[in-house]
């Protein structure tokens, strides 16, 4: 029953066309929301070996094997030790999706951003009246919290407030234990809407240099990738169970722009993901990302596991040394 809700309610494009139906898929979304809250504060009261009891348990689902605590070898084991035991300050800085825009404009030029249109303590604080037709939503201290507004005369504010008033209450950083998104001062951030941004191109750079590009392609629908290298060769493997572009793909006119971005921003960081959007011909910044997927991206064939997690140079000492003075992320300060 709720997948043909959802269904449908995606056919008509999430307008007012079906009143109740929304109304009941908005209930179902605060409910989940809700409930999530209480599950974020026990986590955040969990020790570092119930943390790795419940990680490696969540891992050893998904991959089959058991997670390598001591001695990670693949890129999603290498991803759950950094998240967990290397929260540096420059993370959240650029975690952070309203700060990181300092860092941008640094480094590579105000220009290359979105346009932002207001940034919010709260979400009673937006004056609508002021905001063009069509625009985003997101919190600057989570990921996911977006809402894409393409009319906002049609809107349900009520449900908007109660869900980012959700949002603010949540310390994204118990969700999946990426510590790095702990301290993030928490914003309500509104963008200019670019309706042709609907692919991305998420460069993965290994001490400042791209190493491939995963483009997602109709990201809001049916999502595919493709995976290329530095020449825009496709590459043998996908991830997140996702299946390849049908056709072939053209590289884009400013790909080797974004590669000297991507290392230019990549820099001093033993792994990040850095991720544009290309739209209209113009390269627009969208992300830092030090946790892909939480670590809990398949990647098939799972040999790339292993591939990837070899090139990155990683530091085995860092969790050893937080055990030895803590015993859970709610005393570690980094």
């Amino acid at each position: 029953m709720l997948g043909g809700i959802k269904r449908l309610i995606k056919s008509t494009l999430l307008t007012d066309s079906h009143p109740f139906l929304m109304s009941m898929y908005h209930k179902r979304q605060l409910r989940i929301m809700s409930s999530a809250l209480a599950e974020y504060d026990a986590h955040s009261r969990m020790s570092y070996a119930e943390i790795e009891s419940a990680v490696g348990s969540q891992y050893r689902k998904m991959f089959g094997r058991t997670l390598n605590w001591d001695n990670p070898q693949t890129y999603n084991e290498k991803i759950h030790v950094s998240k967990i035991y290397m929260p540096d300050p420059i993370k959240t800085r650029l975690a952070d999706k309203y700060l990181v825009r300092e860092w941008i404009t640094e480094r590579i030029g105000s220009e290359y951003l979105i346009p932002l249109l207001g940034i919010y303590d709260s979400f009673d604080e937006i004056d609508f009246d002021a905001l063009p037709d069509s625009f985003v939503i997101k919190c600057n201290h989570d990921s996911g919290s977006y809402t894409i507004v393409k009319d906002k005369s049609k809107i349900d504010r009520d449900f908007l407030r109660r869900k980012y008033d959700l949002f603010m209450r949540r310390n994204f950083a118990w969700m999946g234990w990426e510590m790095h998104y702990r301290d993030i001062p928490r914003k309500i951030v509104i963008e200019k809407y670019i309706e042709s941004a609907t692919n991305n191109y998420e460069f993965l750079c290994f001490d400042g240099k791209p190493f491939v590009c995963w483009v997602d392609f109709d990201h809001l629908e049916d999502r595919r990738r493709n995976v290329y290298d530095m020449n825009w060769n496709l590459m043998p493997f996908n991830i997140s169970g996702c299946k390849n572009y049908p056709s072939y793909v053209e590289c884009p006119s400013q790909f080797e722009t974004m590669k000297e971005f991507a290392a230019k921003l990549s820099r001093g960081f033993s792994m990040v993901r850095v991720d544009f959007y290309f739209a209209d011909g113009k390269i627009y910044f969208e992300e830092m990302t030090f946790s892909s997927g939480s670590g809990f991206s398949l990647i098939n064939p799972d040999e790339w596991d292993y591939k990837l997690g070899e090139l990155w140079t990683f530091d085995n000492t860092a969790r050893a040394k937080v055990l030895a003075k803590y015993s859970r992320p709610l005393d570690y300060h980094p």
